[in-house]
């Protein structure tokens, strides 16, 4: 058995994600959400651990697709950085609030004072919530409650109305146990048709993964465009996914043997 064999995840999205990838490299973009998706979910957002092999195996992937991979996450850009160091990806941060392009330009929906304001005012009216964390983006916000599940219908009225009073430059996104206020143009999906509108991602079909209610526009985006779409993990709301991967593992794994896959023939040829 070649390493190439022993690394073949173990689901059909991901075995279909693996062939398209290493037969027709020059025909995909591939557009990756973060969290619960590349890494597996955990109990509060900065407990996550990110595999030693996870961001070159991201680099190689995207040397094979000619640059065509960009990560699209709610996270901010610096930290999806921070994650991935020292390598440095297209990245569409806070839902897209955040881009930066192939060529490293980026473009950033800007903190107002205002809305600084109501983010000090959240932690203050969410203080007696036990378990329920308050993530700070800059431009966003997001309450946290996987530790206080008992929450979750108070926090979203506090939230609604923050989002309410912030105005119609911010809208409120529910997602896996957590609500964020977030700038209202930023859209997964017009994300990955700005970068679909670059030289490097040109003429390719995109293949857009996610977990989420965040990553439907970006697989709505990609279906329409003639791509793929894949969701990961259990499907316990409705999806417009067109295919399912069981776990991030398994898309890790599928990375793995993309990532492997150039060497291993590149062995094979000498």
């Amino acid at each position: 058995m070649t390493e190439l064999e022993k690394l073949r995840p173990s689901d059909a999205a991901t075995r279909r994600l693996v062939r398209r990838l290493v037969d027709e490299p020059e025909r995909w973009a591939l557009f990756l959400d973060i969290d619960g998706t590349l890494l597996d979910l955990a109990a509060t957002p900065d407990a996550i651990q990110v595999p030693l092999s996870l961001a070159s195996d991201l680099s190689a992937v995207s040397a094979r697709l000619g640059g065509a991979l960009a990560l699209v996450t709610g996270r901010s850009l610096p930290y999806a950085d921070g994650l991935f160091a020292p390598h440095r990806f297209p990245i569409a941060g806070l839902h897209g609030a955040q881009f930066r392009s192939a060529d490293g330009k980026v473009n950033a929906v800007v903190e107002t004072p205002a809305f600084a304001a109501i983010k000090l005012r959240l932690l203050q009216q969410t203080a007696w919530m036990e378990g329920v964390l308050i993530e700070d983006k800059g431009a966003a916000v997001a309450a946290h409650y996987r530790l206080a599940p008992a929450y979750d219908k108070a926090l979203e009225q506090i939230m609604r109305a923050f989002a309410e009073e912030a105005g119609p430059d911010w809208v409120l996104q529910p997602g896996k146990m957590v609500f964020e206020i977030r700038p209202s143009r930023a859209d997964k999906g017009e994300a990955v048709a700005s970068y679909l509108e670059e030289p490097v991602f040109a003429g390719r079909l995109p293949i857009a993964i996610g977990d989420d209610l965040t990553d439907e526009s970006m697989f709505a985006l990609a279906n329409a465009r003639g791509g793929q779409s894949i969701r990961v993990g259990s499907l316990s709301t409705e999806t417009c996914a067109l295919a399912k991967a069981s776990s991030p593992s398994a898309l890790r794994s599928a990375l793995a043997t993309i990532a492997s896959s150039s060497g291993e023939r590149k062995a094979s040829a000498s």
